[in-house]
């Protein structure tokens, strides 16, 4: 169905299956994942542990963008602000993907609290998004630097012998560069202070309760 065909309520229908996909399902990458060819070493107790919390952080990471992105595409006034939006979307797939996949073989779990994150940032995003699209865009950019910032800090941090989780923030890392700068050529307005010193005051809070819970 042609997306201009589609009414106010098919949009929520399809919002409300994106949710539940992303939160509750085991959403399918449509790219193989950077880390299969790279060998799954055994960490010792303290390695595995941390990889894990910074893994469940990535993870909860894109539910977030995938919230944020849905939310900010159902009120894009322009369709191309929409598509780009949109495919952003799916890119963050891949990244959810992989990352659910590599902390299951970390032996762990994503956050609890997923549903409160999805929630949580798809009213951010919808908010953000009626504001007009110049600061839709502006919202992207903003969020895409603060992630490439906190994959710089775990590509730091992470276990030196964890190379397959290392592969995959490469990739993400490139991608979230990526989506800023597409954003930023197609008009992205520079969003004023205090947007983004909140924004990374709720990333921070986000990554400290995402790390053990």
């Amino acid at each position: 169905m042609n997306a201009r065909a589609l009414s106010p309520f098919d949009r929520l229908l399809i919002d409300a299956q994106n949710a539940l996909d992303t939160v509750f399902g085991a959403p399918l990458a449509q790219r193989a994942n950077p880390s299969a060819d790279e060998p799954d070493v055994v960490l010792d107790e303290g390695e595995r542990r941390h990889a894990a919390g910074l893994m469940r952080i990535n993870h909860v990471g894109e539910v977030c963008a995938q919230a944020l992105y849905v939310g900010q595409a159902a009120v894009a006034r322009d369709e191309a602000t929409r598509a780009h939006l949109l495919a952003a979307a799916q890119e963050e797939t891949d990244h959810l993907a992989w990352c659910a996949q590599r902390l299951d073989e970390l032996d762990s779990r994503p956050s609890l609290l997923n549903p409160l994150w999805y929630a949580g940032s798809y009213a951010i995003g919808a908010l953000a998004g009626l504001r007009g699209d110049g600061w839709n865009l502006g919202f992207v950019v903003e969020t895409e630097r603060q992630v490439e910032a906190h994959l710089d800090e775990h590509l730091q941090t992470l276990p030196n012998a964890d190379v397959r989780s290392r592969a995959i923030l490469e990739v993400m890392k490139a991608d979230e560069a990526r989506h800023a700068n597409h954003a930023q050529a197609q008009g992205a307005r520079v969003l004023p202070q205090p947007v983004p010193t909140l924004m990374a005051m709720a990333s921070n809070l986000m990554k400290t309760v995402a790390y053990r819970i």
